[in-house]
C-alpha cells in the first residue's frame, strides 16, 4: 500500500478513535433548563448537553444497599413518580434493581442496562470511586447516567444532591449553639453506611465545626442510617460511656431518641434526620426539654434525578451538579400535617415535595408501592 494512503488510513482510524472517546455529553455554556429546579451547585458549575433523543424513554434505577427504611422509601418513590401524569407519558420502560453493597455488582447491573439499550440510568453509588469504566461505556452509547444522594468523585456525569458537607456543618453549628459556651464534653456521633460519600462528607463537615476552637470528645458509632441498628449502638454507647452532652445522627434518629428514653438518659440536644418518628418525638417531648433539629435528605431526590435524566434526554443543557435545598425544622416548629404526620408510620421520611420543581409525591402514592426489583 502506498505510504501516503497508509498514513491516511492511520489518520482516519485515529479520528474515529477520537470520536468514540469524545462520545457523550458536550460541555456547553449556561443557563440550563428550568433553573428554578435544576439549580447549579455554584457559579463554577459547568453545563452538559446530550444529543436529543426521541421519546418515550427506557430508564433504570440501579440502587445499591436496600437495608434501611430510607432506601425502601426511595425505591417506592421512584416507582410512584414514574407513574405520575406528565411523567408516565415520557417513559416507555422503567426498571428498578438493588444490588447490595458490592461495587462490582452495581457496575455489572449498570453495564447490563447500557448494553440492553436503556436511555438513562439513575443510581445511588455504592462508592464514590471506581465508576470510570461504566461512565466510558455510557458515553460511548450516549446513555445519561445520573448519580444522586451518594454521588461520585467526578465531574463527568450529571449529579443531583444536597450539600452533604454543609449538612454536617448544620448539625455541628446547631449543636454548638445549643451547648452555648461549652467547649468540652462528650458528643455521640451516629454515622451512616460506611464507604459512602454522604457518610464521609457529613462526618467531615460535622467534625470541622465541632473541633473549631473546642476540645469535645466525639464518640463515633455506625448506625447504617437504620433505626434498629442506630438504637442498639446508641444504647451500647450510653452503657459504655455514660452521659453525653449532645448527639448527632445521620439516620436512624427515631431509634437513637428511643435509646435515650430506654436508658433514662437526660434529654440533650440532638440533631438528626427527617424521619416522621423523630419529628413525632420532638413534637411530643419538646416542651419537656427534648431540643432537636430535623434535617432532611429526602428519598424524593430520586424523583428530581429522574426528572433531570428526562430533561437531558430531551436535549436540554443541564448543570453538571444540581443542588437541592436542605429542608430543616426545629423541635419548636413541629406542626402535625405540615412537617410531620401523627397518622403515618415512624419510618416515613417527611420531605417529599419540591415546589421549585413542581414535584410532589404523596404518602398515599409512595405507600402503594413496594421495594422489590422490577427487572423481569
Amino acid at each position: 500500500m502506498h505510504a501516503s494512503r497508509i498514513a491516511g488510513v492511520a489518520f482516519a482510524g485515529l479520528l474515529l478513535s477520537s470520536v468514540a472517546v469524545l462520545a457523550g455529553p458536550k460541555t456547553v455554556s449556561g443557563p440550563g433548563a428550568d433553573p428554578q429546579c435544576f439549580k447549579p451547585w455554584n457559579e463554577k458549575t459547568k453545563y452538559l448537553q446530550w444529543d436529543k433523543k426521541p421519546g418515550p424513554y427506557r430508564i433504570a434505577v440501579v440502587n445499591g444497599f436496600v437495608g434501611n427504611t430510607w432506601r425502601i422509601q426511595m425505591i417506592k418513590t421512584a416507582k410512584a413518580y414514574a407513574e405520575q401524569p406528565g411523567v408516565k407519558e415520557k417513559i416507555k420502560e422503567f426498571k428498578v434493581i438493588s444490588t447490595g453493597t458490592d461495587v462490582a455488582a452495581q457496575l455489572g447491573a449498570m453495564e447490563d442496562f447500557i448494553n440492553q439499550g436503556y436511555d438513562a440510568i439513575v443510581t445511588i453509588a455504592v462508592s464514590p470511586e471506581g465508576f470510570d469504566r461504566v461512565i466510558r461505556l455510557a458515553d460511548k452509547n450516549n446513555v445519561v447516567v445520573v448519580p444522586f444522594d451518594n454521588v461520585l468523585d467526578t465531574d463527568k456525569v450529571m449529579m443531583v444532591n444536597e450539600d452533604q458537607l454543609e449538612m454536617g456543618k448544620i448539625y455541628g453549628r446547631w449543636l454548638r449553639e445549643q451547648l452555648g459556651d461549652k467547649k468540652s464534653g462528650k458528643i455521640l456521633e451516629v454515622r451512616g453506611l460506611p464507604g459512602n460519600s454522604v457518610d464521609r462528607d457529613r462526618h467531615i463537615g460535622f467534625q470541622e465545626v465541632m473541633k473549631n476552637g473546642a476540645n469535645f470528645e466525639i464518640i463515633e458509632v455506625v448506625g447504617n442510617w437504620d433505626d434498629g441498628t442506630a438504637q442498639k449502638v446508641t444504647a451500647d454507647a450510653i452503657a459504655a460511656h455514660g452521659k453525653f452532652d449532645g448527639i448527632i445522627v445521620q439516620g436512624g434518629s427515631t431509634g437513637v431518641t428511643r435509646a435515650m428514653q430506654d436508658a433514662k438518659h437526660p434529654w440533650v440536644p440532638i440533631a438528626g434526620e427527617s424521619e416522621n418518628g423523630f419529628r413525632k418525638l420532638l413534637a411530643q417531648y419538646g416542651k419537656d426539654g427534648l431540643k432537636g433539629l430535623s434535617v432532611g435528605q429526602s428519598p424524593g431526590l430520586v424523583a428530581i434525578a429522574t426528572k433531570a435524566a428526562l430533561s437531558a434526554l430531551e436535549g436540554n443543557p443541564m448543570p453538571q451538579l444540581i443542588s437541592v435545598p436542605i429542608p430543616q425544622a426545629r423541635y419548636d416548629e413541629m406542626k402535625d400535617g405540615a412537617n410531620y404526620w401523627s397518622n403515618l408510620t415512624d419510618n416515613f421520611f417527611t420531605v417529599n415535595e419540591f415546589k421549585p420543581c413542581n414535584v410532589n409525591i404523596t404518602a398515599t402514592e409512595i405507600m402503594a408501592k413496594d421495594e422489590k426489583n422490577t427487572t423481569n
